[in-house]
């Protein structure tokens, strides 16, 4: 999937100092997920529905 042309959000509780650094992309009826530090690394890709579960998962923590 080539996600080049993305709009990434950096998450809310990422801090600049290299804590914390997830980026989201919603497109196509997906969202993406990157380690910011690591912008051409791996990507998590799932659907709205299951990252709307993940989220809530990990805000429960």
């Amino acid at each position: 999937m080539d996600l080049s042309k993305a709009i990434w959000r950096k998450a809310s509780r990422s801090h600049d100092d290299g804590d914390q650094c997830v980026e989201v992309t919603s497109f196509l009826g997906m969202v993406a997920v990157r380690d910011s530090k690591d912008p051409d690394g791996p990507k998590l890709v799932i659907g709205h529905v299951d990252f709307r579960n993940f989220a809530s998962v990990l805000k429960s923590i």
